[in-house]
């Protein structure tokens, strides 16, 4: 969010060099926009993945399995096949999402 603010204020003196500039705006603005909304909420009966338009409601019965990605990022294999990446969901902060989900938490030498 504070690189996407710092994106905008920069670009407001190309303003003043044409007004066409002023839709070079709209990218950091977006960004701010998607960081502010992006998330994913747990509740006892699913997850909630949040993006810039909508979300995406996941029930845990559906989930097969949490999987961390390179970055650390926590994906869910669905029962179907498919993957959804959980924003903001980290392998260091797994354990309270399952806690909150009132899911069961394995080892830890596990995830």
């Amino acid at each position: 969010m504070v690189a996407a603010a710092i994106a905008f204020v920069g670009g407001i003196p190309l303003t003043g060099e044409s007004r066409w500039f002023a839709l070079l705006l709209l990218v950091p603005a977006a960004v701010y926009v998607w960081a502010w909304r992006a998330g994913t909420d747990v509740y006892p009966d699913e997850l909630r993945v949040r993006a810039l338009f909508g979300s995406t409601p996941v029930p845990w019965e559906r989930i097969s399995e949490l999987a961390p990605g390179r970055r650390g990022q926590m994906s869910a294999l669905l029962d179907n096949g498919n993957v959804i990446r959980l924003t903001g969901v980290t392998r260091d902060n797994l354990p309270r999402v399952l806690a909150a989900g009132g899911q069961p938490v394995g080892d830890s030498d596990e995830l």
